[in-house]
């Protein structure tokens, strides 16, 4: 009774939609009434029964259509991140009810921090989640031993775990804890929880796929394998390096190219669950990641490639943002397409998203400062290869680094599956409904947001007008200084640390001056006092 009784609760705008159904009944109800009592009807008698009838069952009809609109809302707001533990009432309404397992089927394949911001963005839609990503454990067994713990980190399970959480920033904290004291010195709290679950479970894919459950992720990670695993990269001027951590090296002091990548040995074995994953996917993402450490080599894993051929899942590739000092300089997007199809084939990419939003030139400065550039977008290209480019606006600043952003990826990887649906004639496909319903929320709120900032603006602009009015001297800015403000902000900053740097090193220059005059005359001071005793 108290379950149904919160149903007319004000937060779940229920209500409306119930007392207009009401209405409906009772307006369709009189006009029947009307019929049955009425012993003869005139013109107007019968116009205002057929107006009664059918305001009544338009009325009945809408309230249907829009309370179950309604419910579908209130399990995707109880299911997203942004919701949960907020309305603790809500969630115990409707957290029985599966629809939210019934989102698309996604496979992410790439390692690092590319494909993580890709998980943040898209566990928003759907808990059928999958990140199949590489162990940084090559050349060693990818099954891990207390003591082998700082050798053999698990890096990107653990930042996957973390993408893949309810609560990202407290998990990241958790996991990533590192003790700083005793036996258990420079080891994190996430390499200890993977330990203790591999002896319990009894190997490291349990162990992975049990900590979905134990820790509510959205979604499951996957190791690519467990076999021993290097990966090797043959250079362009035939130079062979076998140690995954020296190939940037090695290419940068060589100023050679990678010619290809391959995995050592070549016949490795997928971990259980991965093909699976792969063949019920309704999407398969590849990458952001780095290209020759990340992405292909999970592509070279033993029928790994072969599978996502046969997939009749829809085959996107998320291009990098920047280049990569040692593995990608001056590749464009389609450098990035080309290496990807000669180490996998033809047949495991369908589409590209490439980043189109403006960056602030001083970030592009200090990744220029590393050798690293913008990836260009060479649309020709790619579309020569049959591949459908997409853009939008996905770059991000998180700290000092250039990130994609994971509501706007994830967006646009929902609105390809979503018209795939669409293109399909699958309206009443629970899929379909899902998506549907939380784009167009996606939608109201960006409204929202720039409505607000529209506001805002009007607010700022006519309080400026006011003090202009009273007589005070205001310092007007101009369009340019109004839209490149943050970017004019950030060159100031670069530019007043590059001129702190310069006094620096003057100042440790005329250090070193005097502290060379001292010694000059200590020691002309102490050869005079010798020759004098002499």
């Amino acid at each position: 009774m108290k379950r149904f009784l919160n149903w007319f609760k004000n937060s779940t705008k229920i209500k409306r939609w119930m007392f207009l159904i009401l209405v409906g009944i009772i307006l369709t109800c009189f006009g029947f009434s009307k019929v049955l009592v009425s012993k003869e009807l005139g013109l107007m008698d019968l116009l205002i029964i057929i107006l009664t009838f059918v305001a009544g069952f338009t009325c009945f009809v809408l309230g249907i259509v829009f309370i179950q609109r309604r419910n579908l809302e209130l399990l995707i707001e109880t299911n997203s991140i942004e919701s949960r533990g907020e309305n603790p009432e809500l969630k115990e309404l409707v957290s029985k009810n599966p629809i939210y397992e019934k989102g698309p089927n996604i496979v992410v394949i790439g390692g690092g921090n590319g494909i993580n911001n890709v998980l943040k963005g898209l566990k928003n839609y759907t808990s059928n989640l999958t990140a199949i990503v590489p162990v940084s454990a090559y050349g060693r067994p990818a099954t891990i031993s207390i003591k082998e713990l700082k050798l053999n980190p698990v890096d990107d399970i653990k930042s996957s775990i973390v993408a893949l959480s309810p609560n990202g920033e407290e998990m990241n904290n958790l996991i990533n804890y590192t003790f700083n004291e005793g036996k258990l010195k420079d080891l994190s709290f996430g390499d200890i929880y993977l330990y203790v679950m591999q002896k319990i479970y009894g190997d490291f894919v349990s162990s992975v796929e049990k900590t979905s459950s134990i820790l509510s992720m959205v979604g499951k990670v996957l190791p690519v394998t467990l076999d021993e695993m290097n990966i090797c990269a043959e250079l362009q001027d035939g130079t062979v390096v076998e140690q995954k951590n020296k190939i940037a090296e090695i290419v940068s002091n060589k100023v050679t190219k990678i010619n290809r990548v391959y995995i050592s040995p070549s016949n490795c074995r997928t971990a259980p669950g991965v093909l699976e994953a792969i063949k019920n996917a309704d999407a398969i993402v590849i990458g952001p990641g780095s290209l020759y450490t990340n992405v292909i080599p999970n592509l070279l894993v033993k029928n790994v490639a072969k599978t996502i051929k046969e997939s009749k899942a829809l085959k996107i590739y998320v291009s990098n943002i920047m280049t990569e000092p040692g593995q990608t300089d001056d590749y464009d997007v389609s450098d990035h397409i080309n290496s990807i199809l000669e180490h996998s084939g033809d047949g495991v990419i369908e589409y590209c998203i490439s980043d189109v939003g403006e960056i602030v030139p001083e970030y592009i400065r200090k990744y220029n400062l590393m050798g690293s550039d913008i990836v260009n977008i060479d649309s020709a290209k790619i579309k020569e290869k049959g591949i459908t480019l997409i853009k939008g606006e996905l770059a991000t600043a998180e700290g000092n680094y250039i990130r994609h952003d994971p509501d706007k990826t994830a967006k646009l990887i929902i609105e390809l599956i979503h018209g795939d649906l669409k293109f399909k004639d699958k309206h009443s496909d629970e899929q379909y409904m899902l998506l549907n319903s939380k784009l167009k929320e996606e939608n109201r709120k960006e409204k929202i947001e720039n409505k607000k900032a529209k506001k805002e603006k009007a607010v700022k602009e006519k309080h400026e007008e006011q003090l202009q009015k009273h007589g005070r001297r205001l310092k007007r800015t101009s369009k340019f200084e109004n839209k490149y403000k943050d970017r004019i902000k950030s060159i100031k900053e670069s530019e007043k640390t590059r001129l702190e740097n310069i006094r620096i090193h003057e100042k440790a220059k005329e250090m070193i001056e005097e502290e060379e005059k001292k010694e000059k005359e200590k020691f002309l001071r102490e050869t005079y006092n010798n020759r004098k005793k002499k």
